[in-house]
């Protein structure tokens, strides 16, 4: 049996599809904050068959949930303090998003002029579609693009 201590204050993402963790770490910009991280991944699931489980200690304020709602929001969200958890967050799709995504069209401004920052309006909350504010090039899941790394 694996264990993995418990955190005093940070997150627990739960019910991570499997094999998106890393995803997740490189996102949230894990590896350039100064918190401690535990990353499960293929646990067993009795309601997902298979999963991954992030654990984040950190500031409460330090992780963005709306990179985490883009690329699932599915997740479970626990929020730990003091060792327990005090609240299950829900995640929601946010109206706009800022340097998640990358512009994949080269006749895009943001290709053009660099410092822009890529910001992406939800243009179908459904589907999970999300529309770049400059060019209107569609990104989001199911059309193959890629997410911009940190």
């Amino acid at each position: 049996m694996l264990n993995v201590g418990k955190i005093e204050e940070g997150y627990v993402l739960d019910h991570i599809e499997a094999g998106q963790s890393l995803e997740l770490y490189k996102h949230l910009g894990l590896a350039d904050m100064d918190c401690t991280v535990a990353m499960i991944q293929n646990a067993k699931s009795s309601k997902m068959g298979r999963k991954d489980i992030l654990k984040v200690e950190c500031g409460i304020e330090e992780l963005n949930m709306d990179v985490l709602a883009v690329i699932n929001h599915n997740i479970t969200v626990n929020v730990v303090k003091d060792g327990e958890i005090v609240e299950k967050k829900e995640l929601t799709l946010p109206k706009q998003i800022k340097n998640v995504f990358k512009c994949t069209n080269p006749r895009c401004i943001t290709s053009i002029e660099q410092e822009l920052p890529h910001i992406f309006i939800l243009a179908d909350e459904d589907k999970g579609i999300y529309r770049c504010k400059y060019c209107e090039e569609k990104v989001g899941k199911g059309d193959g693009s890629k997410k911009k790394n940190r």
